[in-house]
C-alpha cells in the first residue's frame, strides 16, 4: 500500500510552473520537427498513432466494437470497427482522426498547466497500453511499443523538471502537427490519391462536402493550437 500511495502522491501532486523560456525552447524543437522533412518523417507515426487511437476511443464511446488497429510504416493507419454502418456514431468516429490529436494536445495542454505533467506521463502510458491490444500487425506494434518505452525512459530517469519539459516538447508537438496532416491530406486529396479519406467518407455519410469536411478538420485543429498555446503561455 506504501509503494501505491507513494506512486500516487508522485503522479497527482502538481509540479512549479515551468519557466516561459522552456516552454518557448520545447516549442520551437517541436517546430524544428513538424518543418524538417528529414524529421517529420519518422515523427509522423505517433501523429497516426494518435490519429487511430483517436478513432478508437471514438468508436467505443459511440457503442460501436473495435475489432483492430493497424499502423503502417507509410505513417497511415486503419482502424476497423463494427456496428452501424451508417449514424452519428459513425460520423463521430470518422471525424475523430484529423481532430484527435490536437484535442489530446489540447488536453495535455491543460494539465501542463494544472502542473500534472507527471501525471499526463503516466496518462500516457495507460493510453498506448490499451491501444497495444487492438493492435494487429508487426509495425504498428513495434511502433506503440518503442513510443511507450521512450515515454517509460522519461518517467523512469528523467527529474520532474525533465519530465515536464518532454511532456510540454510532445504538446507541442502534437498542436503543431495536427494542422499540417490536414493540410497533407487535402494536398493529397487535390492529386487524388486519398479518394477513401476520412473526409471522403464523411462526405458520403453526410452529403456534405469532403472539403468542408477538411476545413472543419482544420478549425478544430487551429483553435486547439491557438488555445492550448494561449493556456501554455498565458
Amino acid at each position: 500500500m506504501d509503494v501505491v500511495e507513494e506512486f500516487w502522491a508522485r503522479v497527482t501532486t502538481p509540479l512549479p510552473q515551468l519557466p516561459t523560456t522552456v516552454l518557448v525552447g520545447a516549442l520551437l524543437a517541436a517546430a524544428v520537427v513538424v518543418l524538417s522533412p528529414a524529421l517529420w518523417r519518422p515523427a509522423r507515426t505517433v501523429v497516426t498513432i494518435a490519429h487511430e487511437g483517436a478513432h478508437g476511443l471514438v468508436a467505443l464511446a459511440a457503442g460501436r466494437r473495435l475489432a483492430g488497429i493497424r499502423l503502417h510504416s507509410d505513417t497511415s493507419g486503419l482502424t476497423v470497427s463494427a456496428g452501424r454502418p451508417t449514424g452519428f456514431g459513425m460520423v463521430l468516429t470518422c471525424a475523430a482522426g484529423y481532430t484527435g490529436p490536437a484535442l489530446f494536445g489540447l488536453g495535455a495542454a491543460a494539465l501542463l498547466a494544472a502542473g500534472h505533467a507527471v501525471g499526463l506521463l503516466w496518462a500516457l502510458l495507460g493510453l498506448l497500453a490499451a491501444l497495444l491490444v487492438q493492435i494487429r500487425n508487426w509495425y504498428g506494434l513495434w511502433a506503440v511499443l518503442v513510443t511507450g518505452a521512450v515515454v517509460l525512459a522519461v518517467t523512469g530517469w528523467l527529474p520532474p523538471a525533465g519530465q515536464a519539459a518532454f511532456a510540454a516538447a510532445g504538446t507541442w508537438f502534437l498542436l503543431l502537427a495536427a494542422p499540417k496532416t490536414v493540410l497533407e491530406l487535402q494536398r493529397a486529396r487535390r492529386r487524388r490519391a486519398a479518394p477513401h479519406s476520412d473526409a471522403d467518407q464523411l462526405a458520403g455519410l453526410t452529403r456534405l462536402p469532403a472539403v468542408l469536411w477538411v476545413g472543419v478538420f482544420l478549425l478544430v485543429d487551429v483553435g486547439a493550437l491557438l488555445l492550448g498555446g494561449w493556456w501554455l503561455l498565458g
